[in-house]
């Protein structure tokens, strides 16, 4: 069918919200799908929220919305692996710090979930650098800090935000947790306690399970326990380990233990991780690294440097980019690939750094990281390249809703109100 006969709209997000289950044609861009090779001319077709077609021969219908993508650069949302957006609200000091919960060394039962205020500026930041999803973490002030959640990067209540929850639980070692509590004079207070504080907990989740299994197997009642629970999801390989760690030394402490129990090990920031990227890619343990725009603020940053991933892309590590937002504004997540670039990562592997890799490491690889059949319609159009400085996010589709766009004659940025939309939906 000609392009002419088709319903022809440029959606915007100011003027044309519309409803999450539309169906969108995205037409005559340049198509980088991640898995798989790239496709110019091609077409990436979205019906109810999920991507239904990609390539250059697909069938568009006439009551399809058509968004016109000649001359662009079509690929799926990043994906920010290690952020704080919502629960470290930009702006809001004090009231909107609810990052860590620093009174027990020992928050396994502490949900992310629980503290994400969607109107946080941070959500828009995100929009305008194309990042769609984002695994929003508690901070690093404990050895185990709590459970992670993976959302949407737009929305009015984050339960309608969810892609996973929980995605993964966060820990700490190194000079945060130390710092924290030994200010308190209270474990841990060096490294050796923090290690020890992760360890006691795993071992008493272990006697937990013992417990609660031999309870089930005799029919007896049991007290259920939200740390323990947690951390035995952990043991069982459900929820992979964020391991929040910087020096070399502290890397080979996390690897000591993830080996010690069993459990799915995620490196995450990884500064030091190129001094042990023999191992680590021996080993099939994946690096979540950065922020890579700060300063050398502590002894553990002194290795800092955007050649790193690089570094650790070549020896073979599975590697994911983070802004650690908002200790970098999270709109700058390409900018630091497009800075790897140069020292060094090879291209591809720095898109996949914002995409598929990070989806695979947190299990989020059926929804979202690529565009294929069958995933979310979180698909973004850039001016050109995303990795050329000079490239914007035009367009930015969540499951198939138009939720921003760049307005060129203001010059800046236009976002979706969710709660207007949203709630004039429900009514």
């Amino acid at each position: 069918m000609a392009r002419a006969a088709r319903k022809q709209t440029r959606t915007s997000a100011a003027d044309r919200p519309g409803p999450t289950g539309q169906d969108v044609a995205i037409v005559g861009g340049r198509i980088v799908p991640v898995v798989g090779e790239v496709i110019e001319n091609g077409t990436v077709l979205i019906k109810d929220g999920k991507i239904t077609a990609v390539g250059t021969k697909v069938k568009v219908d006439n009551d399809t919305a058509v968004i016109d993508a000649a001359g662009k650069w079509v690929l799926p949302g990043f994906l920010e692996a290690h952020g704080h957006v919502g629960v470290h609200e930009e702006g809001n000091g004090w009231a909107g710090s609810d990052t860590n919960e620093m009174t027990d060394p020992v928050g396994a039962r502490f949900r992310a979930l629980d503290a994400i205020n969607p109107a946080d500026e941070g959500f828009r930041d995100a929009l305008s650098g194309g990042v769609t999803s984002v695994v929003v973490k508690p901070g690093s002030g404990n050895p185990i800090g709590g459970q992670t959640v993976a959302v949407k990067s737009w929305g009015r209540i984050v339960d309608e935000m969810v892609i996973k929850e929980p995605c993964s639980v966060k820990s700490a070692l190194g000079e945060n947790p130390k710092r924290v509590y030994g200010e308190k004079k209270q474990t841990p207070s060096t490294r050796l306690g923090v290690a020890s504080v992760i360890r006691d907990a795993f071992r008493a989740a272990q006697d937990y399970v013992e417990r609660r299994d031999e309870a089930d197997r005799d029919g007896k009642s049991f007290t259920r326990d939200s740390t323990n629970e947690t951390l035995a999801a952990v043991l069982a390989g459900d929820l992979p380990w964020d391991q929040h760690t910087h020096r070399a030394d502290d890397i080979a402490t996390a690897i000591r233990l993830s080996e010690e129990f069993g459990y799915k090990l995620v490196i995450n920031h990884g500064t030091e991780g190129h001094l042990l990227a023999d191992v680590l890619a021996e080993k099939g343990i994946p690096v979540i690294i950065g922020p890579l725009f700060t300063s050398r603020s502590k002894v553990e940053l002194n290795l800092r440097h955007l050649r790193n991933p690089g570094l650790l892309a070549k020896a073979g590590v599975k590697i994911a980019i983070t802004t650690d937002h908002p200790v970098v504004p999270i709109n700058y997540l390409v900018y630091q690939a497009i800075l790897s670039v140069k020292e060094g990562l090879d291209p591809r592997t720095a898109i996949e750094a914002l995409t598929i890799n990070p989806a695979q490491m947190l299990g989020l690889d059926e929804r979202v990281g690529s565009l294929e059949v069958g995933k979310d319609g979180d698909v973004v159009i850039w001016s050109g390249d995303p990795l050329e400085i000079m490239s914007r996010a035009e367009q930015v589709l969540i499951e198939g809703r138009p939720v921003y766009s760049y307005d060129y004659e203001r010059g800046t940025g236009v976002t979706a109100d969710p709660y207007a939309v949203l709630r004039s939906q429900a009514g």
